[in-house]
């Protein structure tokens, strides 16, 4: 194997341990947590070996690092109430079950304390406001966080939804036997605009091959399901890739909509999975108004220690005129000439049984959604 990027924090994570786990007190967990649980084990969060104690939590929260200075910017933590805390400060190891009941991890509880709602919201998210839904979650959360390490002793059943999930070790593997050396990482939580495609497209140009990495898990209302997400890539990949150029993997988390915070940790994850490079667009991780659209590629200027390499890109659309997909630096005409549509025109049309234009989806794309009777998160 040639060599590869190191993982965050230079060690990929391992916290998979077969423990006996009979008799022990349980607590059940939200599917999405229990997703975070498997990704501390498998080395995506890597350095994090559980969940944030209060040092590394208000270090993170404050300057989005961890106490002993590595970049961090999203806290990772279980939140419980009182009568919770005070039973797992009693037991000391807990077994956290899975919304089916499945128990999937032992957490070795090492300190539980209280926090400050809004000065998590506003150090994450950048505001208070609860019209965001990072903020209206925080608000939400129980009074108490648990901190400390997890061993992970049993996986859910395989599913069709996580038939496409890997772990870095996979990863790494992968890139390797397909001779990859440099990878560019996409994000996604939105089935492929064909601007995507062309993004994604110019960016192995230069580089060996582009992972495509949709977010499965919890998202806003009016966000693409997580089904019609996966059957659109696999559709594109299928239809207008290269062999061995482009590999679907999808990642198991909850959107924080945390815009340059979040790209921060979108990179750290990627170069975990073993990327070099990670595409960042505009608006990166945004949502409604509350960041300044290039506010994702700013960021990285505070993190230059990052082994991952940024790949800044404007926004691609296709130009009537230039007869091609192109971006504001290359094109100089208005938005007459532009094939481009919002979000919410989108969701119109698809919702009226209407494909948009081959310039904008893929026609088998576009027929993916429209097969579906609910494409969108409630």
């Amino acid at each position: 194997m040639s060599e590869q990027i190191k993982p965050h924090g230079g060690v990929l994570i391992n916290r998979i341990n077969k423990i006996d786990a009979s008799g022990m007190h349980s607590i059940s967990i939200t599917e999405d947590l229990a997703n975070d649980v498997e990704n501390i084990a498998d080395g995506i969060f890597s350095p994090l070996e559980g969940f944030l104690g209060q040092q590394d939590f208000e270090s993170v929260v404050s300057k989005g690092r961890l106490a002993n200075g590595l970049a961090w910017t999203i806290p990772i933590v279980l939140d419980v109430d009182e009568s919770t805390a005070n039973k797992m400060k009693e037991e000391g190891d807990v077994l956290l079950k899975n919304h089916q009941g499945l128990g999937v991890a032992v957490l070795h509880v090492e300190e539980i304390f209280a926090f400050d709602k809004e000065k998590t919201a506003n150090g994450v998210y950048g505001t208070n406001d609860t019209s965001h839904p990072g903020v209206a979650k925080t608000m939400s959360m129980k009074d108490f966080l648990v901190g400390g390490k997890i061993d992970y002793i049993q996986r859910p059943e395989e599913s069709e939804i996580r038939k496409n999930r890997l772990t870095p070790l996979q990863t790494r593997e992968s890139f390797s036997q397909a001779g990859w050396k440099t990878i560019c990482a996409f994000q996604t939580r939105n089935p492929p605009h064909v601007a995507h495609e062309m993004l994604q497209k110019t960016s192995i140009t230069t580089r060996d091959g582009v992972f495509v990495n949709p977010i499965i898990g919890k998202k806003k209302s009016g966000d693409f399901v997580d089904e019609v997400i996966i059957k659109c890539y696999e559709t594109m990949i299928q239809n207008y890739y290269p062999e061995n150029r482009c590999k679907l993997g999808t990642l198991h988390t909850e959107m924080k909509y945390a815009g340059p915070k979040e790209a921060i940790h979108h990179a750290i994850m990627r170069q975990n999975y073993g990327c070099t490079h990670i595409i960042i667009g505009r608006d990166h991780a945004g949502v409604g108004k509350f960041y300044d659209p290039f506010a994702a590629q700013k960021i990285f200027d505070d993190y230059p220690e990052l082994e991952i390499q940024p790949v800044f890109f404007p926004a691609f659309f296709y130009c009537k005129k230039c007869l091609t997909y192109t971006n504001p630096k290359a094109c100089p005409h208005g938005d007459d000439a532009k094939e481009q549509i919002s979000g919410t025109a989108l969701r119109e049309m698809i919702q009226n049984g209407q494909a948009p234009s081959e310039f904008i989806l893929r026609p088998e794309v576009a027929k993916v959604i429209l097969d579906y009777s609910h494409p969108f998160v409630d």
